[in-house]
């Protein structure tokens, strides 16, 4: 379940304070401190260009990272702010916290929808719509699952999967507490236009009757 934990590598900071912050922005750095864990706080700067490029791969701050700083050993860590310019909308500063093995998390995970080829609905010419790529679990950090797998195998046109389909990973659970919607088996949109189209002739065929034509009508009313 669990794959490998992505490495997020820092340098300790000497300095603390505004002055030690602006220092390491010049420096091509952006400064952030490690907490909790039981363990005092630790002040670090990350190379600005490598931080840049992980927020923009995106799941940033859903993703447990192992933090590599030098002196120090290595520990799991997961973002709980990333301060931004408010002009550039570039990262500025970052909080991390330490996590254990054991520690409970929320973080999204990845779904995955398997045997969507071949199913009766993708024969019938249907669509799969995924309404949730992923979902917030509340998962154990030393447990986290790579994603979620949904089949699909069996899907018919007008099937829905929700999240009571889904076998949960040991020790993880939704964080949102009712049976919602992960993807649904759309008609093809050709058949849905024709269905649109028979619809609006019932409705006019309805509308364009007269009194001699309906059945069960007195025509002799004036």
């Amino acid at each position: 379940m669990a794959g490998e934990i992505p490495d997020l590598v820092a340098h300790a900071r000497t300095g603390t304070g505004k002055g030690a912050a602006r220092q390491s922005r010049r420096n091509g750095m952006v400064p952030g401190v490690v907490y909790g864990g039981g363990s005092d706080p630790l002040p670090i700067e990350i190379p600005f260009n490598d931080l840049l490029k992980k927020l923009r791969a995106g799941r940033f701050r859903a993703t447990l990272w192992n933090l590599k700083v030098e002196g120090q050993d290595d520990v799991r860590v997961i973002a709980r702010d990333v301060q931004r310019d408010v002009v550039k909308d570039l990262p500025t500063h970052l909080d991390l916290m330490r996590l254990k093995r054991t520690s409970k998390v929320n973080l999204y995970i990845p779904v995955e929808f398997e045997g969507v080829e071949g199913s009766p609905g993708d024969k019938q010419g249907g669509v799969l719509t995924v309404v949730r790529p992923e979902v917030e679990l509340r998962v154990t950090a030393g447990d986290i699952p790579d994603h979620l797998t949904v089949d699909c195998s069996g899907m018919e046109i007008g099937d829905t999967v929700t999240i009571s389909d889904v076998t949960m990973p040991d020790g993880a659970k939704p964080t949102i507490d009712r049976d919602f919607v992960l993807a649904n088996m759309q008609p093809p949109s050709g058949l849905a236009s024709q269905s649109d189209d028979e619809d609006e002739v019932t409705e006019t065929e309805v509308i364009n009757q007269t009194a001699d034509t309906v059945e069960g009508e007195d025509a002799s009313e004036d």
